[in-house]
């Protein structure tokens, strides 16, 4: 017969005192909701962008949690995000007639560009046509 292996039993994980005072003050609230009342709940908090948590304090305080309506129904930040990215790695270019810088987000105006940069010899980042040389490192 083979040596029989004893497991180890191991002492319980030692609570931190913070973390008591945490557990004392911010106790546990549960509930058990139907299945379609709680994605019912899910769908509107993710919509608003807050927490579960977030909206039981608001109802505790008097407040009250509202049906989004329309565009105010994204969160706050999601536009700026976007429009952020799109100034940091948007391709842009001046339009001929006015001026003015036009965002390349069309797939025309895709296509074109890649048109352009592929005759110009465009590739890995630099041009790369005869009068051009890569830079040696």
């Amino acid at each position: 017969m083979g040596k029989s292996r004893s497991k180890k039993i191991r002492p319980p994980k030692k609570i931190r005192p913070s973390r008591i005072k945490y557990d004392k003050n911010h106790p546990t609230v549960s509930a058990r909701l139907p299945i379609e009342i709680r994605g019912n709940l899910r769908i509107m908090l993710e919509s608003q962008g807050i927490t579960l948590a977030k909206a039981l304090t608001s109802l505790a305080n008097g407040g009250e949690i509202k049906e989004p309506s329309g565009e105010g129904a994204k969160k706050p930040g999601y536009l700026d995000g976007i429009n952020r990215a799109r100034k940091l790695y948007g391709i842009s270019y001046k339009c001929s007639k006015c001026g003015q810088l036009v965002v390349i987000d069309t797939p025309e105006e895709k296509e074109a560009a890649s048109n352009l940069m592929t005759e110009a010899g465009w590739g890995q980042g630099l041009p790369r046509n005869k009068s051009t040389k890569r830079p040696t490192k």
